[in-house]
């Protein structure tokens, strides 16, 4: 009669398996964050020169103006929140390679997060239900 093998498991619950491919969503989302910032990088550059050489990013007519400014805040905008969200990746992966025995332990509860939920988002600190309490907390 065959026998299931058991994954081996660290101390924090996660078998190696499961940390070698959530080491490998966090380095893809890393990789994709920093090309998306790169592109957002030559964006701005292009932005600031114009169609005709010139180095200043005024453009001639008012409405022209105006759409230009409103792109670029939305360049920045958008590169904004892919800085933060990188920021997070790397905590993650800070995480992983420091204490990967405590890798996918809720930070206020200590429960184990859902494998599901970290393989879906690799960089959650928190399991479901002390996420929802702050998200709770946060609307009041």
């Amino acid at each position: 009669m065959p026998t299931k093998s058991k994954a081996k498991t660290t101390k924090g619950g996660l078998s190696k398996k499961q940390l070698t491919h959530l080491e490998k969503r966090l380095l893809e989302e890393r990789a994709r964050v920093m090309k998306e910032l790169g592109y957002y990088d030559e964006s701005f550059n292009s932005s600031l020169q114009a169609s005709d050489g010139d180095l200043s990013s005024y453009s001639f007519h008012m409405a022209d103006q105006g759409t230009d400014a409103m792109e670029r805040e939305k360049a920045f905008l958008f590169a904004s929140q892919e800085g933060r969200y990188l920021w997070h990746v790397n905590q993650a992966l800070r995480r992983l390679y420091q204490t990967p025995d405590k890798f996918g332990k809720c930070e206020q509860c200590g429960e184990d997060i859902l494998f599901e939920r970290l393989d879906a988002l690799p960089h959650a600190r928190l399991c479901i239900k002390c996420k929802a309490k702050e998200e709770d907390g946060k609307r009041r």
